[in-house]
């Protein structure tokens, strides 16, 4: 069960990885930014297995294995690759697993369109990022101004284990090489003279010309219909903030979990099993298992 099967999706625009049974009740997993479907091959395994469940991972577009978008990667886009993955599996009401900016377009979708979404079990991610609304010129004269740049070429390393030590050192949250590897080696082109250079799209890196105003996110958030299961790392990226605290309030039918790890705690070799013990149980006590 920890061997996932390759799948193709949205004609080919998509790529995913696939744990268990393909008859068992399936669950959509979502990535976080710059991440991809490995970021979900510690976690996916464990809850095939305690579960019952198949678990699809995304690479959500211009990520791992998935083609490169033509136009923009506002957040709000990418609830069309959750949907295209969801119609093209047969799924009309789908649970999310979701991490980070995958937990913000599950957000986004469960608000838009709670008849689809069940359930939502969020790690170390609520809503989205946000620009006040006095910001938004600088916010959008951002944007335009990157998009205009040359484009240089995606980063080339002599093997995976330096591309691991550059995700390492440059990431944007605290994560460690025995962390990081499974996400690397997905995002990793191997090229004729043994260098490996990486798949994403450098576009990603461009700031976003337009955000949502924290008021949106909030009444985006107020709107969600269906149950959440919220996982927050003791070192992630929520903790008490003044916008996380007021995210969690939004929610009406919100249960949240702190546990010890980092941002990526569903996929610290150490951290993992905690994870999946904390989400079979709250399914276990509401009754939603």
């Amino acid at each position: 069960m920890s061997v996932p099967q390759s799948l193709s999706l949205a004609g080919g625009r998509l790529a995913a990885l696939a744990w268990g049974e393909q008859a068992a009740p399936t669950w959509l997993a979502l990535h976080g930014w710059l991440d991809n479907a490995a970021s979900f091959s510690r976690l996916a395994p464990l809850l095939c297995e305690r579960l019952g469940v198949r678990i699809v991972a995304l690479d959500f577009a211009g990520h791992g294995h998935s083609e490169h978008r033509a136009g923009d990667y506002a957040l709000w886009d990418y609830c069309h690759d959750l949907l295209d993955a969801a119609d093209e599996l047969g799924l009309e009401r789908v649970s999310l697993l979701a991490h980070s900016m995958g937990a913000g377009v599950a957000c986004l979708c469960a608000a838009a369109l709670p008849e689809r979404v069940e359930r939502l079990v969020l790690i170390d991610g609520l809503g989205a990022v946000t620009t006040p609304v006095e910001e938004s010129a600088a916010q959008l004269r951002k944007g335009l101004r990157a998009a205009r740049r040359s484009r240089s070429a995606p980063p080339r390393y002599p093997d995976s284990r330096t591309a691991v030590a550059a995700r390492v050192a440059g990431g944007v949250t605290r994560i460690d090489a025995a962390t990081a590897a499974p996400l690397v080696e997905r995002n990793l082109q191997r090229e004729a003279d043994g260098h490996v250079r990486l798949r994403t799209d450098g576009r990603l890196l461009w700031p976003s010309p337009v955000r949502l105003c924290p008021e949106q996110a909030l009444a985006l958030l107020g709107a969600i219909q269906a149950s959440a299961l919220l996982i927050e790392g003791e070192a992630g990226i929520l903790g008490e903030r003044d916008a996380a605290r007021a995210a969690r309030g939004a929610l009406t039918q919100l249960s949240r979990q702190v546990l010890p790890g980092g941002h990526h705690l569903h996929l610290e070799p150490d951290r993992v099993a905690s994870v999946a013990t904390a989400i079979v149980g709250w399914l276990a006590q509401s009754g939603r298992a």
